[in-house]
């Protein structure tokens, strides 16, 4: 694989990046924390997002924290001794989480590693595709200095994730959403269409009636991203509804068949904290 300038791709355990999806590339991952009832945990290595649907179940509220600093600063460790010189890092939407500066902090401490730290303003496989479209890029032949100036701000800016939730419940008892909007979810079965506003925070952005119409709907919102000539990637993505991810992939992949990639991936323990299961979600990235 042609890597000469030794770039290495550094993202946290929200990106929903599997070892199968990372096996073979120098995608390094820092987890996030999750504080529990009976302890901590890191997200990805000793708790994931099966466990925390059990407990969400049982009536327990899981608190998410950062990545540890000493895990980031081992981390940048690892990346140096098995001889990469430059990082390009892609970290959880800072409208959700301070991983971002927590390790743009770290980079500008680092002299035996060039680094560039950016903000996805996203989350899950929205950030996954981006990290996964770089190395497609790195591979390539693209140098440096065009990812960091260009390839990476393009892709950020040209991912678009929706996702969709079973119950609002989880969000408000977070303090991501109003109590009234939460309230006015569960009693009509209204489902809403969440995306990443453009300081990366989450909105909804289209609400259906019914789980049923959820995936025409996001189907429809990944059409009006498309550009005609441009080339894309798909990506899919489940909490805890592998078969309806399925089916959404299959309608993806039928209705954009001219996908260069379709990546799917499984949520982390991290955001189904706050998102509980029953989620799906779809995204489209112009690679143009």
């Amino acid at each position: 694989m042609s890597n000469p300038e030794k770039i290495a791709l550094l993202t946290d355990s929200t990106a929903d990046l599997t070892p199968a999806m990372r096996k073979g590339k120098p995608i390094y991952v820092v987890p996030l924390k999750i504080r529990c009832g009976d302890g901590e945990y890191s997200d990805g290595v000793d708790i994931f997002a099966q466990d925390i649907y059990e407990r969400l179940h049982r009536g327990e509220l899981p608190r998410t924290s950062l990545p540890e600093g000493g895990v980031v600063s081992d981390t940048l460790d690892r990346i140096r001794a098995d001889g990469y010189e430059k990082v390009i890092a892609v970290m959880l939407s800072s409208g959700l989480s301070g991983t971002y500066n927590l390790v743009r902090v770290q980079a500008e401490q680092r002299e035996d590693l060039e680094m560039a730290v950016f903000d996805s303003r996203s989350g899950s496989l929205g950030i996954g595709i981006i990290v996964l479209q770089l190395w497609e890029e790195i591979q390539a032949g693209t140098g440096w200095e065009q990812l960091v100036r260009e390839r990476v701000p393009h892709l950020v800016d040209n991912t678009f994730p929706f996702f969709s939730v079973d119950t609002l419940e989880y969000l408000r008892r977070g303090g991501r959403i109003g109590r009234i909007t939460a309230l006015a979810g569960t009693m009509l079965s209204i489902k809403p269409i969440i995306t990443f506003s453009e300081d990366g925070q989450l909105q909804s952005i289209a609400k259906v009636r019914g789980r049923r119409q959820v995936q025409d709907k996001i189907l429809e919102l990944l059409k009006e991203k498309l550009r005609a000539g441009k080339r894309y990637n798909l990506g899919v993505a489940n909490g805890g509804a592998p078969a309806e991810m399925a089916e959404l992939s299959e309608k993806m992949r039928a209705l954009f068949p001219d996908f260069t990639h379709c990546w799917e991936g499984a949520m982390d323990a991290t955001l189904s904290v706050y998102i509980g299961d029953g989620v799906i979600g779809g995204g489209i990235q112009l690679i143009d």
